[in-house]
């Protein structure tokens, strides 16, 4: 019998719908929690434990208490050993003893489910070499030790159980989420883990968009207000790329937030999911995306206020792509990815898309989930 842990971060990612662009700190989590979040790191920890229940029927789960992973194992249709004590809410010392308590009892992997954060905690409590895999359930996911999504966490694992993934030594990154808030990107490295590895399966490390790229991404920018249709509302996603859209027309565009402009002018700064879903009760829009730099990833990651349900309301053909042709030519041929946590959504944007590259230039690239 195989034997994996389970650890859940559950409050990982709740600060994305709502525009806080991370989830790290008391302060950051319980503002997030007065804008209405809610934590989905418990249901895709289960979506992972549901690929895995397919393909391991004597697969035993190792776990803690209620959100730090039973209630995620229950969930899926394990009956997982629930050991350990949690607190009415968990820090990331109960991350880390949790780590330390798990990888002691035999376990084959440890499964856990956040972000960079999460990661980190994780990267300093684990014994050099053992096995782990992320379950991507945060904001940013800067590091390349997570899967693509979750299911694909669960495919890997099953994958490396039955011996047919090898382990590779993957980077821990994590932001500055204080310098990230106001728009400037601080990474730094904080070691490695020893994940599974299959390609498309796991996410790639991210990369920053070169200085090179700025003429680039003002020939997109020129291109895309030239076909900006008056009365429409444009939501601009994070990146370089739409900001350059936005130094087009004139007018203030947040690095790493969401803004959308009408008719050239800026209507809304910085937008939560929820701002999202009344503004196009109002009006017609379209979304203006890019591709997350080393990793391709178009929804998911970063942008979550574009969520799901805002991309159902205004609909895939709504949808505009710019990436410069550097950016997608160093993907290596590997397609776009987009993750939302809705995999409805997920298959409607599977398929082809074309993306502006140039002032009148584009290609047609392919989108997976």
């Amino acid at each position: 019998m195989n034997r994996i842990g389970l650890i859940v971060n559950p409050l990982a990612g709740i600060g994305g719908r709502v525009g806080l662009k991370g989830s790290d700190g008391i302060e950051t989590q319980r503002r997030a929690l007065e804008l209405g979040a809610v934590s989905e790191s418990i249901h895709r920890a289960s979506l992972s434990l549901i690929q895995l229940l397919q393909t391991e029927s004597t697969l035993e789960v190792v776990t803690f208490p209620r959100e730090m992973g039973e209630t995620s194992a229950r969930e899926a249709g394990f009956s997982p050993t629930v050991i350990g004590e949690t607190g009415a809410s968990t820090t990331a010392e109960d991350t880390r003893h949790a780590v330390r308590e798990i990888s002691t009892l035999g376990v084959d992997l440890i499964l856990f489910a956040g972000g960079d954060g999460t990661a980190r905690d994780v990267c300093s409590a684990i014994s050099e070499g053992f096995p782990c895999l992320g379950i991507p359930a945060g904001v940013k996911i800067h590091s390349a030790v997570y899967a693509t999504n979750p299911k694909h966490a669960g495919e890997l694992a099953g994958m490396y159980l039955a011996g047919k993934a090898r382990l590779r030594e993957a980077e821990v990154l994590d932001l500055d989420e204080e310098a990230y808030r106001d728009g400037r990107v601080s990474t730094r490295l904080y070691g490695t883990l020893h994940v599974p590895y299959r390609p498309l399966l796991l996410q790639n490390q991210k990369a920053p968009s070169p200085a090179s790229e700025t003429h680039q991404a003002e020939a997109i920018a020129a291109d895309v207000v030239d076909g900006m249709q008056s009365g429409v509302a444009y939501i601009l996603g994070p990146g370089t790329t739409t900001r350059a859209i936005a130094q087009e027309l004139n007018v203030e565009k947040t690095l790493v937030g969401v803004d959308v402009v009408h008719d050239g002018k800026l209507i809304a700064k910085d937008v939560t999911q929820k701002q999202l879903l009344e503004l196009t009760e109002t009006l017609p829009a379209k979304i203006i995306v890019t591709p997350i730099g080393g990793q391709g990833f178009l929804f998911g990651r970063g942008n979550q206020q574009i969520g799901p349900e805002v991309i159902r309301k205004v609909g895939r053909g709504n949808i505009i792509v710019v990436s410069t042709s550097d950016k997608l030519r160093a993907l290596r041929l590997q397609p776009l990815i987009v993750d939302t946590g809705d995999t409805e959504v997920d298959a409607l944007l599977e398929g082809y898309f074309s993306v502006i590259t140039g002032y009148k230039e584009s290609m047609v690239y392919k989108v997976i989930s």
